[in-house]
């Protein structure tokens, strides 16, 4: 889906995003222009760059575990 008219960023373009190693919406939009012109997509590109982080988060959580 389209987050950002202004520019033409979709969500998996900024979800690539933050699988490459951004880690907020100022990466994100050095790497993508994302919320740069109107800015009216900055909550959305926001929920979704929190939304990949807890996933990335806890899917290393559930592969990695201490060994007694």
């Amino acid at each position: 889906m389209y987050v950002c008219i202004c520019k033409g960023i979709t969500d998996s373009q900024i979800t690539d995003a933050v699988a490459e190693g951004a880690t907020n919406l100022r990466q994100v939009r050095k790497a993508l222009g994302v919320a740069s012109q109107c800015g009216k997509c900055g909550v959305l590109a926001q929920e979704i760059i929190d939304e990949t982080l807890q996933m990335h988060t806890s899917c290393s959580e559930a592969l990695f575990y201490t060994a007694a």
